[in-house]
């Protein structure tokens, strides 16, 4: 082994192996570890969103309640609507396959690109937090280090995702537990030692209510709610995280994803609403230097013995800021998935839907890493500058989820049962996702929130572009088609079988490498009886099926593209049989068309020493960057590969 795939297999480990019968086991989520990974996110924003809401009602702290029981309901309903989501989407996708297949596919590239831009201000917003935080805890000498502390984060981040989803999970679950039980400790305190003040809170709020209206009248008292809850907004994204995630969940996918939305409905929920009282009953005030939330736990523990005020106080500090770390997890586990699924479908390049040997979408992670990073540097760390632009482009997705879901309902009224109140459930979620985007595009948009907007669209125009020469390149190759229907209609086609021809071992061979029975493959084959007639008494046709991020549901889809590479190459073996030339295939299923056909190579050269192998490449009128970007050209890695080895190989230029 090489010292590079050593350096690989420690840092990132060994390749996973696709015969493994427990492959899909190792790598699914358990609904408690798909909590872990995908829950933190919301979890994480009760670090900020429950604060945000409550300063703006500082001089009227009471109306926090109806801020409370609005966020709390708000959770729960958005939960419930994408749980409808899960049913009716159950091999995921979110965002983006419910607005492609509901509304338009137009409308599902806007929601898959505003997820992608929030999921990259997800992961670099949530190391900064963290960041914020820790080094609020060390020694000022240390604070020059935060931001080289903070690029490192999300570069160890990148790293351990490309382990692996379980892998990534994994080490932050003590975390997550930690976080739970403080909060739920610190809430349940709060509560408890209040509960003789609760008959006098209807007073109070009434009091609040009162002076409010003597200041501003009901119309400003309802637009101060209204700020409140909307800049509290970042307390909801995250949420959808479940059903973009589904495939990564454990069979049976529908049932572990409803669960896991239940897991982070009722703890998102009960969190929000939970600290929110929590301020109110200690009346806590902002303080420089300090989050709320540490303002609340000083309150709170003021009465404690002084050892354990402070050992309480400094680890539900670290855990709140070690789970925004976590938090970043949700935009490394969703990112890629989106945009593999947005790849699949040619509005990215299709590298981005290709799987690593151990079976993550890592040109995903990587772009997802990188991008981030980039943020990170440009915003130089600063959560008020990244906090402006995150939380509008996840109200953009939820909205066109919603009103797809809706659309749905309406046009199946006549046969689903129970139409209404699933109807009613996606449509009151509608209507809270598109006010709270409105709101939230209103407050941000002149702090820096259009840069945000800017930057979506200019990824769903790139999208548009790449989709339009995918569309001009399969519009070139259905030239190329023309062939199959040519090769089916030949009056040898509609012969009955011929007798099998016996292989010569010792003839020339040419080792046709093909992708399916398509004009590619036929014109290959077609240009090397062209070029040398009579030359060659053996055909072997390899083929490779690729699995990737479209067809890694399970054990059976696997199966299936064997059975389908299988048909491709009978195809080709009995139109040469017909011809009277011998023939067979050779197919293999991997994650790469490389080392597979690298691997078959040998073997195929024991058995016909006289081989040659061949390969057609496409060849476009203009070459440039972007074509080259957009399409692998595996043929040439692998000429390159076979020529390291000493193995013959010849491209065969097919001029589209």
């Amino acid at each position: 082994m090489s010292l590079r795939a050593q350096l690989k297999t420690l840092v990132i480990g060994k390749s996973r192996d696709l015969s493994d019968q427990r492959l899909f086991h190792r790598l699914s989520l358990i609904a408690f570890l798909a909590w872990v990974g995908l829950g933190a996110d919301g979890l994480s924003s009760s670090c900020y969103g429950p604060p945000e809401a409550f300063e703006v009602l500082t001089k009227h702290p009471s109306l926090s309640l109806f801020v409370a029981l609005a966020s709390a309901a708000t959770v729960l309903i958005i939960s419930a609507s994408y749980s409808q989501i899960i049913d009716l989407f159950p091999t995921g996708g979110g965002g983006y396959l419910v607005a492609s297949k509901l509304l338009s596919p137009a409308l599902g590239v806007v929601s898959g690109c505003a997820l992608l831009v929030d999921y990259m201000l997800t992961i670099t917003i949530s190391i900064a937090s963290g960041a914020d935080a820790l080094f609020s805890l060390a020694p000022p000498a240390w604070h020059g280090a935060k931001f080289g502390f903070e690029v490192l984060g999300v570069i160890f981040l990148t790293v351990l995702n490309l382990r692996g989803a379980k892998e990534a999970v994994l080490p932050w679950v003590p975390i997550f537990l930690v976080f739970v039980l403080t909060h739920a400790l610190a809430i349940g305190y709060a509560v408890c030692t209040h509960l003789g003040s609760f008959p006098a809170l209807p007073a109070t709020v009434l009091t609040d209510l009162r002076q409010a209206h003597s200041e501003v009248g009901w119309m400003g008292v309802l637009l101060l709610l209204l700020r409140a809850y909307s800049l509290g907004a970042g307390t909801y994204t995250g949420i959808e995280a479940v059903s973009n995630g589904l495939p990564l969940l454990r069979e049976p996918r529908v049932e572990t994803g409803k669960r896991t939305m239940r897991f982070m409905a009722v703890s998102l929920a009960v969190t929000v609403a939970g600290l929110l009282v929590a301020y109110l009953l200690y009346r806590v005030e902002p303080v420089e230097g300090k989050t709320l939330n540490a303002v609340l736990f000083e309150h709170l523990t003021s009465a404690w013995p002084r050892g354990s005020a402070y050992g309480f106080l400094l680890i539900t500090l670290a855990s709140e800021a070690a789970l925004l770390f976590v938090a970043a997890q949700a935009g490394f586990l969703d990112g890629p998935r989106v945009l593999a699924n947005m790849a699949l479908d040619r509005w990215f390049p299709g590298r981005f839907a290709m799987f690593s040997d151990r079976f993550v979408t890592h040109n995903g992670l990587l772009m997802m890493g990188g991008a981030a990073a980039l943020l990170m540097i440009l915003s130089r760390g600063s959560v008020d500058l990244l906090v402006v632009l995150y939380s509008i482009n996840v109200f953009i997705t939820f909205s066109l989820s919603q009103l797809g879901m809706v659309r749905h309902w309406w046009e199946v009224r006549r046969t689903e049962g129970g139409w209404r109140k699933k109807l009613l459930v996606n449509g009151v979620g509608f209507l809270l996702t598109a006010s709270i985007l409105v709101s939230l595009s209103l407050i941000k948009f002149w702090e820096g929130g259009w840069a945000t907007l800017v930057a979506t669209g200019l990824l769903v125009a790139l999208a548009f572009l790449v989709k339009r020469h995918y569309e001009q390149a399969f519009r070139d190759l259905r030239r190329l088609d023309d062939l199959v229907a040519a090769t089916e209609l030949s009056p040898r086609a509609a012969a009955p079988p011929a007798p099998a021809v016996e292989a010569d071992l010792s003839a020339k061979t040419a080792v046709v490498m093909v992708n399916g029975f398509n004009g590619l493959g036929l014109h290959t084959l077609f240009g090397i009886l062209r070029l040398f007639p009579g030359v060659f008494k053996n055909f072997v046709f390899v083929q490779v099926g690729i699995v990737d991020a479209g067809n890694f549901k399970g054990k059976a889809e696997v199966e299936n593209l064997q059975q389908q590479v299988d048909r491709d190459l009978s195809r080709y073996v009995d139109y040469l049989r017909q011809r009277r030339l011998y023939a067979e295939g050779a197919s293999a299923i991997g994650i790469d068309v490389v080392s597979e056909v690298a691997h078959l190579a040998p073997k195929l050269l024991t058995r016909f020493p006289q081989a040659i192998f061949f390969g057609g490449q496409l060849v476009f009128r203009h070459e440039t960057f972007f074509t080259r970007l957009l399409h692998n050209y595996a043929v040439f890695a692998l000429q390159r590969r076979f020529y390291q080895q000493g193995l013959p190989m010849l491209i065969l230029p097919i001029r589209v």
